[in-house]
């Protein structure tokens, strides 16, 4: 180092030593304590000294031997930065005042004569169109799988002997027919299934379902049982369709019976 190490403190901390400068200097401040405490009270003042120019930071090198000297180098640094920011402030308020009033300025434009007021948020303008008829408006209420949410041929029954009730819509599917049907006044338990009997005597289960002890469309449940199932029969070839029960034994007994 051309300079005593003892006056690269400033210069080391600001980190505008080169690279061999740097090195020397930090052989040196491990055997140096006096330096090292020195570095250590120059530490909060770096960001302050961080943009000083070349000339200001030869003088501070200068000031090693004169601590006056650096106290008011110091004092003059810190009187700019607050005058710098009292004028950063002076501006920053002045273009809140320019803008406000530009503001208070467009929002009388816009409004013209009308009297101030709260302004009501907008009311959404798009139209909810109505479900179609085809469609339920709610899911089915009972614990089938398909409910009526078709629309097709309808057909009402009940069976004068056990009271069972039951609706019935055929819709016309390519593959055959899809028939959605709903329960009521079905006691339980029981396990239940529905058959499709053609017009040339075939029959054919095309679903099966448990009912639990309080039944559908009861006094003890008065919601009703809704369910869909399929047939390969078409439409026009179908007999009648019948509601079974089955007992323990797999024997059948009708329920109630939709005559085509």
């Amino acid at each position: 180092m051309s300079r005593p190490d003892h006056m690269d403190v400033a210069a080391y901390a600001l980190g505008v030593l080169d690279e061999q400068d740097t090195e020397r200097f930090e052989e040196h401040l491990a055997a140096c304590w006096a330096c090292a405490a020195e570095l250590e009270t120059m530490v909060p003042v770096v960001g302050l000294l961080s943009d000083i120019d070349g000339e200001t930071m030869m003088a501070l090198e200068q000031t090693a031997t004169d601590p006056a000297l650096l106290d008011r180098t110091l004092g003059a640094v810190r009187a700019d930065r607050r005058r710098t920011r009292f004028r950063q402030l002076l501006a920053t308020a002045a273009a809140v005042v320019v803008f406000g009033g530009l503001t208070g300025y467009g929002f009388v434009s816009v409004a013209g004569d009308e009297a101030p007021g709260v302004l009501a948020d907008p009311t959404a303008t798009a139209a909810v169109n109505d479900p179609p008829t085809s469609v339920p408006t709610a899911p089915p209420s009972g614990p089938g799988v398909g409910g009526t949410e078709e629309e097709g041929d309808q057909v009402d029954a009940t069976d004068p002997t056990t009271g069972v009730q039951t609706t019935m819509f055929l819709v016309k599917r390519d593959y055959g027919t899809r028939i959605n049907f709903s329960l009521r006044k079905l006691p339980g338990p029981r396990t239940c299934r529905l058959v499709v009997v053609r017009k040339n005597a075939d029959t054919e289960v095309i679903s099966t379902w448990s009912v639990p002890e309080g039944g559908y469309g009861t006094n003890t449940r008065p919601q009703g049982l809704e369910l869909s199932a399929s047939t390969a029969a078409p439409t026009k070839d179908i007999k009648q369709i019948q509601v079974q029960s089955v007992d323990a034994n797999g024997v059948a007994s009708p329920l109630v019976t939709v005559p085509m």
